[in-house]
């Protein structure tokens, strides 16, 4: 189970290191590139994705630490399901609120509960 844990973490940080990153540094091209979404040079708009960006950036930190760190695990696997299970309810009330979005916004929500899950099952197998 010390494996399923090492690889959930180490799956799940860097995942919103790369996702984290690549929108901190350009938002514009990848919002474009990876869910479809064409940002405009909109000051505040940007900030706000770079604000969010970054945030993903150091929840994967965090989490990368907890595979290495046994004394951050539990909070590792805490931010992990926070931050994946959080953009996947998000998601899912803008579904009914604002309709169905386009095919990669949808498959993000997909990896998103899929990711967020394994955390939960970690975390509880970890107190138990």
């Amino acid at each position: 189970m010390e494996t399923i844990k090492i690889i959930v973490l180490v799956l799940s940080g860097l995942m919103l290191l790369f996702v984290g990153g690549m929108r901190l540094g350009n938002p514009i091209k990848t919002y474009l590139k990876n869910s479809g979404i064409k940002l405009e040079n909109d000051v505040d708009l940007l900030n706000e994705m770079r604000g969010v960006s970054a945030l993903m950036l150091c929840g994967g930190i965090i989490i990368l630490l907890g595979a290495v760190v046994p004394k951050l695990t539990f909070t590792a696997f805490v931010v992990a399901l926070l931050i994946f299970l959080g953009f996947a309810i998000g998601r899912i009330l803008s579904i009914s609120f604002d309709g169905k979005p386009n095919k990669q916004i949808r498959q993000g929500l997909i990896s998103e509960i899929v990711l967020g899950a394994a955390n939960v099952f970690c975390l509880i197998n970890m107190v138990v």
